[in-house]
């Protein structure tokens, strides 16, 4: 109710009782067990649904490498790992290189150099599908031979 409308009702100008054009008796009866935000069942959280369908990719940026161990447990849990190491020291990088070198040996994984101090980790069942640039590509919408 606005200020104006709150000082007509005051002064008995106008009925005070018209904030029940306002209330809405269905909002009210849907809160009463206690759970005032509840998620309608149909609708799916887009991390719940990428969990269940094993589509993760991690993103980790280590400072130091006392991170690496979050790098390993996401691998040791078959999620594939984007390593950036560009904000770490270039020997702290080198041990964290080392120390993925080792889980993907121990986890028959693969590491893939994306860019500089940028590596994909990736699990044993995990393919890894490499773009071919469009002018090497022989089928395809351009092809004019």
């Amino acid at each position: 109710m606005g200020s104006v409308r709150k000082a007509s009702a005051w002064l008995g100008l106008v009925d005070d009782n018209d904030d029940e054009r306002y209330y809405d008796d269905e909002y009210s009866e849907g809160t009463e067990s206690g759970d005032a935000w509840v998620t309608d069942p149909r609708v799916k959280v887009a991390a719940d649904t990428a969990e269940q369908k094993e589509r993760r990719i991690a993103t980790v940026t280590p400072d130091s490498f006392r991170d690496a161990r979050a790098i390993g447990e996401l691998f040791r849990d078959g999620v594939p790992v984007i390593m950036n190491l560009t904000a770490m020291e270039a020997a702290d990088a080198k041990r964290v290189v080392d120390f993925a070198a080792g889980l993907i040996f121990g986890l028959r994984g693969s590491i893939d150099r994306v860019s500089n101090r940028v590596f994909l980790l990736t699990p044993a069942d995990t393919e890894i599908i490499s773009g071919e640039p469009a002018a090497h590509r022989t089928d395809g919408f351009f092809n004019q031979s």
